[in-house]
């Protein structure tokens, strides 16, 4: 019986093996699948296979820089206890080298690197990492900078990571280290949708304006002194900028000063350093956020493998 990519895409899928092993168990099993599942549990990709459909929302963001490039990264595993063993640890060290020197493009490209130290692609070594460590493991999302001079940051051992990027004129870049890492820390800490204001898209911003608008107008509905329209306008427009100082990095108030916005503490510490720094992005990664966690109900698993249910 033949089969399609489609097919191959699809045992993958379902097993988190890597596409070539997925090809030849097909091949084994002339094109059916729980053949093809068969060939690769003889093969001993079985604990794999069986841990593939498991929910990974533990594990560690890495972020680092080596060379001038940044690298942060972000890897599922289903328990701290994984993610805090060595082999994990060595896993997400890896894989961020990996991104470091490979530069891809995306998710795609980066299972099919080569993963350092060995002649096999990332995506062939990830069965294998799931056997040694044991547990269901994802490399769900990554960023990489290569231009101007990126800062990284790790909280609470890669429960958050941060990369910071910035441009530099007349300023050495180890003259602004200090600066990342508190930039890192602010965005840790204060979670920024936004880099600047000027980046809010216009249909986050009239949704804002739309409720803040609804919100003045009630309140105003309520008051003992009604106030006139234009004067509710206003209001709304000061909330405007609240939202700027509460979302975008620029606009909050520095945590470590914050009697100055981010903004100015950057320009003031350029003026310091005889130059000017620009910061360009930065990215924030939590560990699972987004993920669905599976609430585990252990009675009931003790007393459905003892037959009771």
């Amino acid at each position: 019986m033949a089969f399609t990519a489609k097919d191959v895409q699809k045992l993958r899928e379902m097993t988190n093996v890597g596409m070539m092993d997925c090809k030849k168990a097909l091949t084994a099993a002339d094109g059916d699948m729980d053949k093809a599942i068969e060939w690769l549990r003889e093969k001993g990709l079985a604990a794999a296979a069986k841990k593939a459909g498991r929910i990974a929302a533990e594990g560690a963001v890495k972020a680092v820089v080596e060379n001038g490039v940044g690298a942060i990264v972000e890897i599922n595993a289903e328990t701290d206890f994984a993610a805090n063993s060595d082999k994990f640890k060595e896993l997400v060290n890896d894989i961020a080298e990996a991104i470091i020197v490979n530069n891809p493009a995306d998710l795609e490209a980066l299972k099919a690197c080569t993963y350092p130290g060995t002649d096999k692609t990332i995506e062939a070594m990830m069965p294998e990492k799931i056997l040694v460590i044991g547990e269901n493991l994802q490399l769900r999302r990554f960023e990489r900078y290569d231009t101007g001079v990126s800062v990284p940051y790790v909280h609470m051992g890669g429960r958050i990571g941060v990369l910071v990027n910035m441009e530099l004129e007349g300023i050495e870049a180890d003259k602004v280290q200090e600066l990342g890492k508190d930039l890192c820390m602010q965005i840790a800490s204060m979670n920024p949708s936004f880099l600047d204001k000027s980046d809010v898209d216009s249909a986050t911003l009239a949704k804002e304006r739309e409720i803040q608008l609804a919100l003045a107008k009630e309140e105003n509905a309520k008051s003992a002194k009604p106030k006139p329209d234009a004067i509710v306008e206003k209001m709304v427009e000061g909330r405007i900028g609240k939202y700027y100082e509460e979302n975008c990095l620029m606009q909050q108030a520095f945590v470590k000063e914050n009697k100055i916005s981010v903004e100015k503490h950057v320009a003031e510490v350029a003026k310091e350093l005889g130059g000017k720094i620009k910061v360009v992005k930065f990215v924030r990664y939590e560990r699972g956020e987004g993920i669905e966690k599976r609430e585990d109900d252990f009675a009931a698993e003790v007393a459905a493998a003892a037959g009771l249910k």
